[in-house]
């Protein structure tokens, strides 16, 4: 696919992933803008202008919502919301590239990278990320940006806040990235290498949070035995015995019931017992049951690395 065929093909997915509608508590979400400071700004500065139902609730477009994430990241560096309300979205984008920092403004970042996402614009990814990893390196865009925003994204799409075709649009894009920097790692060749099994259960399909440990399992060193998505339980097992880990990763976004999700968990640590069992994802936060003995949940990139160098030796 030429350029000019990619560019056409986007903007006609643009056009028909438009529709979706946000409550003031999905914008409250998403920008981190209080919603009373929302109404306020429409009052005061006619920012945005919604529509209403039948029964008098406001709602929102994409529209509404990218002119809310630009101005809510220019306010919190400063500028008033009286200079911003003047505005058009041409110069709202422009001046956002012109204050966010690459080594510090994280949440910027995230919040612009969400932008880019419901326009489905792949320049604009493109831009953020890379001044991003020009500026503190692969690795550090890796634990403040791309992994947070993969985050929030997940929780976006649970919520039903983001349709499907702007998550694997942005999925997509962000694991593309992860296989370059993957593909880009030297090989693994010490025979005393720990060895680690990186898989999704069979339900699962997301894969970017378990890319993301396989970049940095090769990074410190480990031998990764990457099974990627919808891995049969049996199917594991079978792998296990041959390759003989050290220790066993996976990632739960995608909804399961907490009974099924405890009694998977406790298969893997019958199976694996003795081993290292890390358990990651928006899903694994709600687990609320006591973990079998070995089993730990993971919160974020950076902690999966610290636990990495633990378990290095």
């Amino acid at each position: 696919m030429n350029n000019q065929t990619k560019r056409l093909f986007i903007a006609e997915l643009a056009y028909y992933t438009t529709m979706s509608t946000y409550s003031i508590k999905d914008l409250e979400r998403l920008t981190n803008v209080k919603a009373h400071t929302i109404r306020m700004w429409e009052k005061r500065y006619a920012i945005v202008d919604p529509d209403r139902s039948d029964t008098n609730i406001r709602f929102y477009t994409d529209e509404d919502l990218k002119r809310l994430l630009n101005i809510s990241i220019l306010n919190r560096h400063g500028i008033k919301i009286s200079k911003i309300a003047g505005m058009s979205n041409q110069e709202l984008n422009q001046k956002i590239m012109e204050v966010i920092r690459p080594e510090s403004d994280y949440l910027s970042q995230i919040e612009s990278l969400v932008v880019a996402m419901i326009e489905l614009n792949e320049d604009r990814f493109e831009r953020i990320l890379n001044q991003s990893i020009m500026k503190i390196g692969f690795e550090e865009s890796l634990y403040h940006v791309i992994y947070p925003f993969f985050e929030k994204i997940g929780i976006l799409w649970q919520t039903g806040t983001i349709n499907p075709a702007q998550e694997h649009f942005i999925s997509n894009l962000i694991r593309m990235k992860l296989c370059v920097a993957v593909d880009s790692l030297p090989a693994v060749h010490d025979p005393h290498a720990r060895k680690i099994i990186l898989f999704l259960p069979e339900w699962e399909l997301h894969e970017i949070g378990l890319l993301t440990y396989y970049y940095l399992s090769r990074k410190h060193g480990f031998k990764v035995i990457y099974l990627g998505q919808n891995v049969p339980i049996l199917d594991l097992f079978s792998v296990a015995q041959t390759v003989e880990p050290d220790m066993i990763a996976t990632y739960f976004v995608s909804a399961v019931g907490l009974p099924e999700m405890n009694k998977y968990i406790g298969m893997l640590a019958e199976h694996f017992s003795g081993k290292p069992i890390f358990v990651s994802g928006i899903q694994a936060a709600n687990i609320n049951f006591t973990l079998p003995e070995g089993v730990r949940t993971v919160s974020s990139a950076m902690e999966f690395k610290r636990l990495l160098k633990a378990y290095a030796h």
